[in-house]
């Protein structure tokens, strides 16, 4: 199994992650930004869209994160990360969609701002309506783990790897972060997990 992709890419750090979580040998190429790859020839007979991650598993190749972390949780059931109740499944499918659509957006130009541009050059009001949008949602986030110890109930899942690599981005900003009891609870506990070293202890670049 192989993982094109380099390691401060988000997208990349959840199929890192999953592929962990399982326990499953591969190889990671840093592909994307000044590793370039990606605009090859070759690369896009991977992945046409030129994008990172790409995970190749023999013939299959994949693109597209969460479909990946997907495909672990399902080729390697026994790691635990597709949940064995069906209504668990679907609630974790919901949070993975959430992620990609709606708190990965709400967060992207802040992380933008603080991390990938020059001090000189940042524009302080897209930072503002990012945290504006993020709030609220990290608001939901304490709601759903006052009820849940982890995303899709109580165990861990494939859902807590998206979600948890959108929060380790957030709080890796030079941003106020006020206290969230329940979010913070389970954030500490996904930073325990072993498979996440090499993942959820990096600095933003």
């Amino acid at each position: 199994m192989k993982i094109w992709g380099r390691l401060s890419s988000i997208n990349v750090r959840k199929v890192v992650w999953a592929a962990q979580e399982t326990g499953t040998t591969f190889t990671r190429q840093d592909a994307g930004a000044s590793f370039g790859i990606v605009n090859t020839a070759e690369y896009a007979q991977l992945n046409p869209n030129a994008l990172i991650p790409t995970l190749q598993d023999g013939d299959l190749v994949l693109w597209e994160s969460n479909v990946i972390v997907r495909y672990l949780a399902h080729r390697l059931p026994n790691a635990g990360l597709l949940p064995p109740i069906p209504a668990e499944r679907w609630i974790a499918e919901q949070w993975m969609d959430w992620q990609q659509t709606t708190i990965n957006a709400a967060g992207r130009d802040a992380f933008i701002q603080l991390i990938r541009t020059l001090p000189d050059q940042r524009q302080q009001p897209l930072i503002a309506q990012s945290v504006a949008r993020m709030e609220p949602l990290l608001d939901l986030l304490e709601r759903r783990l006052s009820q849940s110890t982890y995303m899709a109930g109580a165990r861990f899942s494939m859902a807590d790897i998206p979600v948890g690599c959108e929060i380790h981005r957030w709080y890796g900003l030079p941003l106020a972060h006020p206290p969230r009891p329940h979010l913070q609870r389970w954030y500490a506990a996904l930073c325990e997990r072993p498979a996440s070293r090499g993942v959820l202890d990096q600095t933003l670049t």
